[in-house]
Parts: C-alpha cells; structure tokens; sequence
C-alpha cells in the first residue's frame, strides 16, 4: 500500500475542503473519518433508508457543494477510523474499529479537522439520566429522521436551542419550550448588526417560524436552577430574571451553552523541522465559528500545506479570510449573552456534581480550593480525581478551571490544560490494539 502524503483527519466541512485542496495539488491524500460516512455534525447523514431532516436552504447548498468537489477528487477514506497521534518515531497511530488493530503510518504531513463541541455549563441534576446536549438530540435526528419521544425541554443559551426545537416540530414532536438565558429581542443593536451577514439572517428568520407557528414557549431571561428525577420523569425549575419560578414535567432536556474547539490533546501547529509529520488545525477545532468558516479554513490549510510539501511555504494569515464569520459570531454571542450578569458559578450548590465520571461535586473542589497554599490544576486532578474518569478532563475541564478561578478571586487563572495536559494518544486506545500495531499493508506476528 502507498503512504500517503498528507493524512486529513475529521470528514467535516474543514476536513472534506482541506482534503480536496491537496489532492488539487498532486499530492497523495487520505482521510481517516471515525463514523461510517463523511459531513460532520452539521451535515450528519442519516442511516440508509431514512430520509433526511428538513434543513435551512443555504446549509443543503454548501454541503452539496463541498461533497461534489470532495467525490470528484475521488480521495481514498479510512471509515471506522480513529486518529490516536504520533509517536516517539514520528509513527501516525490510526485505530481502525473494524479490525480492532492500530495501524502506522508515515504521511509528511496531517490536518486535524475534528470540529467543535458543545460546552454545557453544570446545574443541579444535570448528570441524570434523560439528560443529554441539544446538539446530540439534533444528530439524533439527522441520522433517524425522527423526532426525539416525549415530553422534551430545551435549556441554556444560543440559536442552536431555536433551531433544534424548529426541527423538532418539523418532524411532528415540538419542546414543551425553550429556556433561555439571554433575552436577543431587546438587544437591537446587536441584532442590527447581524444584518452585515444575511445567510445568517435568512436560516434564522426560518426557525424562528417554525417555532411561532407551532406556539412553542421561547421562555427569554430564564435559567434552570434544579433538575430532579421523580422516578417516571424529570422535574425542572426555571427562574426568570425578576425571580419568579415555574417547574415543567418533562421525559428529556437538552442542554446547550455554546460551542468551543474540539482540540482536546491536540498540539499546536508545527512547521519546524521535525521527525515526525507536520501537524495542521483547520476549521472549528482551531477556532469555532461555524460550518462556513469551516470550509473556508479548510481549503486555506490544504492550500498551506501543499506550499509547504513544496518548500514554498507561506502560513497564509486567516484574519481575513474569517473576519466575517468572527464578526457575525461575537455578535452572537452578545445577541444571545445571559441576561444575568453574574457568573453562572455562584448559583450553584455544593451537592452540584462537577465531574461525572468521577461523581465529584462542586463541594468537593471548594474544599480543595479552601486550603491555605493554593492548589495548581495538576494538584487538584490527583489530589482531588477531577479529570480523572474515563473522559481524562473532556467535559469538566474547562468548568472545573472556571470554577477554580471563581472561588479564588485575583489568583492566576487556571487553565482546562492545567488539569488535562497535551499528550498523546488524544483518544483512549486498548492496550490489545496497541499490542497488534503494525505499518500498513504487513501482516500482524
């Protein structure tokens, strides 16, 4: 088997536009995809025999666009596929699921495009069962074509929320509601500015619909403060901002406080002169700003990449060729900003856990947080097992970091990297794949 020259990881917009980029080029490219078809979360592929969700105009052109252009350049993928890192040698470690064996590659150079993930502040109750992102309610959808069952409540802050509960009702099962935390329709001039952005505008004015035709609740300024299990479903306190409470009965939630780069573990981009490959981010893992930046970035970083296999090398500044996307992102954030100004940390009670696969609470950490000589981030992984379980620091991380800073005021801010640290393999790995690991094309000993 051939090695390939350049290795693409993640077969999202960034990763499909890099790909195609260098193979453009002349150079010999792969992608390594860990599901069994390419697009990514936004332009997830439902399983056969299903057909595919209702989505905006503008979304179904750019993936028909970028799909084209990727099958044309008929690049060979590696579906069932997991991207581990590089060792000491300068060996890629590629897991591949349908073999159970990690296999070793050589490529001059890899792109990591594995995209963005949802960031979900904790509250009371939200390890319970029935809980779960509303972007993971909304792949749900795309690869089923169904509507989640029962009683379904939407939770946090962004567009997202909106979008999710117009698909909802498209597909016959709308939210009891949406709860907001922010309030956009009295923040004018951050939505005047959005006009700058009309793609944006037109998706948006879509679900919007959506949601007013089927009179689905858009609760704005409101914020969930316990999530409680009765035994036959889950029982939610909201607050308003003038301190008002009101409860719903509900089956599932989904939670959504925004997104932020999937580059958990991920070095940083490399051109020096090295063993092992050059390594690349592209897309939403180097900076989160939606499927159009995505792509954009993608084919800036394929087009880097293969001036730098050709000794021509130029980075190829991407502030303005994303300043547009940066733009219509900050004001989304300010559209959508928590009506409360306080931190989101100082709700929450001590018996609120922090780390579920550990089960490790708020309380926990303020009582490491308490001693007299202040503990690094390192320190309160293994003094404390934050970070620990089977996730190593994934998804509490970052809110761990936050809420170390929230309870020691004016001290250094911590950092997730504090409690996770940059090492590979970025993804847990059986040490049997390992023991079978072979380059390519050699027969296992």
């Amino acid at each position: 088997m051939v090695e390939p020259d350049v290795i693409v990881v993640g077969g999202g917009p960034a990763g499909l536009a890099a790909a195609t980029e260098v193979a453009a080029s002349g150079y010999l490219v792969e992608l390594v995809e860990q599901r069994n078809s390419v697009g990514g979360a936004v332009h997830r592929q439902p399983v056969d025999g299903i057909a595919h969700v209702p989505q905006a105009r503008g979304t179904r052109a750019r993936w028909e666009r970028v799909s084209r252009a990727f099958s044309a350049a008929q690049i060979p993928v590696r579906y069932q596929s997991v991207f581990l890192g590089v060792d000491g040698d300068g060996f890629t470690l590629i897991e591949n699921r349908q073999t159970g064996q990690v296999e070793l590659l050589r490529p001059k150079a890899i792109i990591i495009a594995t995209g963005a993930v949802e960031k979900v502040l904790p509250r009371p109750g939200w390890q319970l069962p029935g809980v779960s992102t509303a972007g993971g309610l909304q792949v749900m959808m795309k690869e089923t074509g169904q509507a989640p069952q029962g009683r379904v409540l939407l939770a946090g802050t962004g567009p997202l929320l909106v979008a999710v509960a117009a698909q909802m009702a498209k597909l016959g099962n709308p939210p009891v509601a949406i709860v907001e935390a922010g309030n956009p329709l009295r923040r004018f001039r951050a939505g005047l500015k959005l006009l700058s952005d009309p793609t944006i505008l037109v998706e948006a004015a879509g679900y919007l619909a959506s949601v007013a035709r089927r009179r689905i609740p858009w609760l704005r300024g409101v914020r969930i403060i316990a999530i409680e299990d009765s035994g036959t479903s889950l029982e939610v306190r909201v607050r308003d901002s003038g301190g008002s409470e009101r409860s719903f009965t509900v089956d599932r939630i989904g939670l959504h406080d925004g997104i932020r780069p999937n580059d958990f573990g991920l070095p940083e981009d490399s051109t020096a002169p090295r063993t092992g490959p050059f390594i690349f981010r592209a897309g939403d893992c180097r900076e989160a700003l939606g499927a159009n930046a995505a792509e954009t970035d993608g084919r800036r970083v394929g087009r880097m990449v293969s001036e730098l296999l050709l000794g021509n090398f130029g980075a190829g500044d991407p502030t303005t060729a994303l300043e547009r996307s940066r733009r219509t992102q900050a004001n989304l954030a300010a559209l959508f900003a928590p009506v409360c100004p306080a931190s989101p940390f100082c709700y929450l009670p001590d018996e609120t856990v922090l780390c579920r696969c550990e089960s490790k609470t708020v309380g926990d950490l303020r009582s490491l947080c308490s001693q007299p000589d202040r503990l690094t981030g390192r320190e309160v992984k293994h003094n404390g097992r934050f970070a620990m379980g089977a996730c190593q620091g994934r998804f509490c991380a970052e809110n761990t970091a936050s809420l170390m800073a929230h309870f020691n005021p004016g001290e250094p801010q911590p950092l997730a990297e504090d409690l996770t640290g940059r090492r590979w393999p970025v993804r847990p790995v059986s040490i049997a794949a390992l023991t079978r690991a072979n380059p390519t094309g050699t027969e296992s000993q």
